[in-house]
């Protein structure tokens, strides 16, 4: 042994270069080389720099069996790492080439390596028994053969090509045959006559060398008897059976029927059958011959995949004295049948795959092979679903299960993927492996609001830190990706104008809470400084990089009765010509005024006109005036919602030189406030009103406001009145028109913020509001103000009994909350018309 070895040694890897076109690495290394031994520099071989190797993770996948070799993780070099046994790798199949899988990472890449295991000389030629006994009669003619059962040797090529020598002896011979498919067969051919009486027993040493160097020998003794008497043997009609049965044969099928006979008579011409040797050895037992018919029937079941060639050595020895005996062999092909499934294994797997991964993108790397031979070994392979992997093949029994389509976490977060693989053989086997594969999440969505708008309903003078609405947007990623957070949006579109004309931006009135998205009112609001607040809420998730998405808040003020009815200048004229009135501050919620009247004055002769004004809205600045003293039936009366002081009948000197009234000037509200005026009217004479009212407008006293001024006041400003009311209208239809336009679209969702919200609808007629401060502010980009217009319902109860000719019904108190749409409509209006 240790004269090959060392030169076997210095030749232990015969290392190939690629292959062209096939991209694989082969190399060689002699069977029995000890661990460590370097095979083939492999990191070099596939263009790995140094240290690029370890770096990338170079390394062997295994397939199910021991490859005895792996991969140096510093040097890159593939080495042997256990023992290598050829005979216990391949058996007698040539080349003994194992096929190996390498994988580096970072790009992930898989290599296949070709190592092939060259045989050494390291197994003797070995015979069924070291011993064989023979029993030969005395009379056979020389010449005779006699079949001897050959050694074998587990090598192949040359180190397994047997050669047999006989010890020395006159008497015998040994002829070797060699058969079509290079097996030998052996002979002890009788030389010279036998004769019992000088030799009974012969001793003899076959002997078999292989071809290896140095060459290694097997021995067997021969125990040649010789016996007398019976000098013929049976013989049988073939020399070879050749029989074929498929692996899947069962128990007791017959195999071949064999047939000798013998010329003797007697118990020399009975003989029987047996099985005396088979090829491979150890597979006797899976046969069974009757010895009296020749029959010859399986006791076990073959395998194709294990042995696909069995040789029998048959034997009829005969009962004569001594017993003859004649030999055939038989040989038995086993053919191959679909019995092996396919074998699908996962060589490497990548997960989670990001929903982001480009299509083509590796998941993983498969391995399939099947043990059957020629169809039935040829494997298709498929994955199910079909979307969104398939798989690509990428050298034979490899494949590549890769990424088809694009993936969305939000629709699908984990795939059980099954690769399925199918023979070609009839019937076809199957087998599957399932592969989970779950996917990662990026930050892809942004965060949505149910509602593009929102539209909030908030009373006046609510208290600060009530929650006004709660908004939520929906981000369908997980983790960090789907965690939102809210914010007023201080860079869209947002704010307020006040009553004083000033620009306040919406963060000064409201609050957005970061996690809940509930919105806080920082401040109490009021109706008289702001009555629509349009702003932005932003909500961002905490993704990289973070992605956002906004809705719009209209929030609008419901007006409060929290301003009582102000009192302003009152202005009339007497029966003869055109009266005075002055006025003078008589404390908070009243007014002190004065005017005159002459005596004769007809009945429904204006006197004087009462003029307050509402800061708020609505039902709230609806005002109507009520003559609170003197009670029952006086000389004068004032118009229910006109304000206007007249004579109830013709004025006598039995009246008095004066009269005292006290007029209430009430709202609509719940509760209704009310301001107080004291009118004083004189009566004089007719050309002592007219006086009076040129007096008055010289005047410096309490009551200096004459007449005259007063009248002209009020021509001077109705002339003013009509040139608005013109240029308003106009604008008014433009507006409408506007309106009806950007109304086209769904109206968006109402939110109700706390507390009772007073809703109004309009209806084709109906009366209007008006008070001083009568328009609502729409908050736009730069914070300009455009009036609206309050119409309510004319569904009003029957009037009073007693009311003039100028007193109009009184419509119902607005309930704190009315179902149904709320319903405005934006048109200008100037701020002189609510002084008619």
């Amino acid at each position: 042994m240790g004269i090959w070895w060392g030169p076997a040694l210095r030749v232990l890897v015969l290392q190939a270069a690629w292959v062209l076109g096939g991209g694989q690495v082969r190399y060689s290394v002699p069977e029995e080389a000890k661990a460590g031994t370097v095979v083939g520099r492999l990191a070099q071989d596939l263009g790995l720099e140094a240290g690029e190797a370890e770096a990338r993770r170079l390394r062997l996948v295994s397939q199910g069996r021991r490859a005895s070799v792996e991969v140096s993780g510093a040097s890159g070099a593939l080495v042997v790492s256990s023992r290598l046994d050829r005979e216990e790798l391949c058996g007698k199949s040539a080349p003994c080439a194992l096929r190996l899988e390498v994988l580096v990472e970072r790009p992930l890449r898989v290599f296949h390596v070709e190592l092939e295991v060259t045989d050494i000389n390291d197994n003797a030629p070995l015979f069924p028994a070291a011993r064989k006994n023979l029993s030969l009669s005395e009379n056979i003619p020389p010449g005779s053969r006699f079949p001897l059962e050959g050694a074998s040797d587990a090598d192949i090529g040359a180190n397994a090509q047997l050669s047999y020598t006989l010890s020395p002896t006159e008497h015998f011979t040994l002829d070797v045959k060699s058969s079509d498919d290079n097996r030998k067969s052996l002979f002890l051919v009788l030389a010279k006559s036998l004769d019992r009486e000088t030799l009974p027993v012969y001793r003899l040493v076959l002997t078999a060398s292989d071809g290896g160097r140095p060459s290694l020998m097997g021995t067997m003794e021969l125990v040649i008897s010789v016996l007398d008497v019976n000098d013929n043997a049976p013989q049988f009609n073939q020399s070879v059976y050749k029989v074929q049965l498929p692996e899947s044969a069962v128990e007791g099928t017959l195999v071949a029927r064999v047939n000798a006979t013998d010329p003797d008579e007697g118990l020399n011409k009975e003989f029987s059958y047996s099985i005396v040797s088979s090829v491979p050895a150890g597979n006797r037992d899976l046969f069974s011959i009757d010895q009296k018919t020749g029959e010859i029937r399986l006791t076990g079941h073959l395998d194709f995949e294990a042995v696909h060639l069995h040789e029998l050595q048959i034997e009829a020895r005969d009962k004569g004295t001594p017993p003859l005996s004649g030999h055939c062999s038989v040989e038995l092909e086993v053919l191959d049948v679909n019995d092996n499934a396919p074998e699908v294994w996962v060589t490497s797997l990548s997960v989670p795959v990001p929903e982001d991964a480009a299509v083509g993108t590796v998941v993983a790397l498969l391995s399939v092979s099947d043990r059957d031979s020629g169809a039935n070994g040829r494997v298709r392979c498929a994955v199910w679903p079909a979307a969104p992997f398939g798989l690509v093949s990428t050298f034979a029994g490899s494949y590549s299960l890769v990424l088809r389509e694009a993936l969305d976490r939000e629709r699908v977060s984990e795939y059980e993927v099954e690769v399925r693989a199918e023979d070609g053989g009839s019937p076809s086997l199957r087998a599957r492996r399932g592969v989970r594969v779950p996917v990662s999440d990026v930050n892809d969505n942004a965060p949505a609001f149910a509602q593009a708008v929102y539209t909030v309903l908030a009373r006046e003078n609510n208290a600060a830190g009530a929650e006004l609405a709660r908004l939520w947007a929906r981000d369908p990623d997980e983790a960090d990706n789907g965690r939102v957070r809210y914010s007023v949006w201080e860079g869209g579109v947002g704010g307020g104008a006040s009553a004083g004309g000033g620009w306040r931006p919406a963060s000064s009135y409201v609050s957005v809470d970061a996690e809940s998205g509930r919105v806080w009112a920082l401040q109490p609001l009021d109706y008289e400084e702001v009555q629509v607040l349009q702003f932005e809420v932003r909500a961002v998730d905490a993704g990289e990089p973070p992605l956002c998405g906004n809705a719009t808040v209209q929030l609008f003020v419901v007006d409060e009765n929290d301003n009582a009815p102000a009192l302003l200048g009152a202005g009339g004229g007497g029966g003869l010509g055109p009266g005075a009135a002055g006025s003078a501050a008589s404390g908070p919620g009243s007014e002190a005024l004065w005017a005159w009247a002459a005596w004769g004055a007809p009945a429904g002769q204006v006197v004087a006109k009462i003029r307050a004004v509402d800061a708020d809205s609505g039902y709230n600045a609806w005002l109507r005036y009520e003559l609170w003293e003197p009670r029952g039936k006086g000389p004068f009366r004032v118009g229910l919602y006109s304000g206007e002081v007249s004579t109830a009948r013709a004025l006598e000197e039995a009246d008095g030189p004066r009269q005292r009234l006290v007029i209430v000037v009430r709202d609509h509200g719940e509760p209704a406030r009310s301001a107080t005026a004291t009118l004083s009217v004189s009566l004089v004479e007719g050309a002592e009103a007219a006086l009076a009212a040129a007096g008055s407008s010289s005047s410096s006293g309490p009551g200096a406001e004459g007449g005259a001024a007063a009248a002209g006041a009020a021509t001077t400003t109705n002339v003013w009145l009509v040139v608005a009311i013109c240029a308003v209208s106009s604008l008014f239809l433009l507006a409408v028109v506007l309106y009806g336009a950007s109304r086209w679209a769904p109206r968006a969702g109402v939110l109700s913020g706390p507390g009772p919200a007073t809703l109004v609808c309009a209806s084709e007629v109906g009366s209007w509001s008006y008070s001083q401060r009568q328009s609502r502010s729409l908050c736009v980009a730069d914070g300009a103000g455009k009036s609206d217009l309050m119409v309510f319902s004319p569904n009003f109860p029957p009037p009073p009994a007693p009311a003039a000719k100028e007193t109009q019904p009184e419509p119902p108190a607005l309930p704190d909350t009315v179902s149904g749409p709320l319903c405005l409509a934006s048109c200008p209006l100037p701020d002189s018309l609510f002084s008619l």
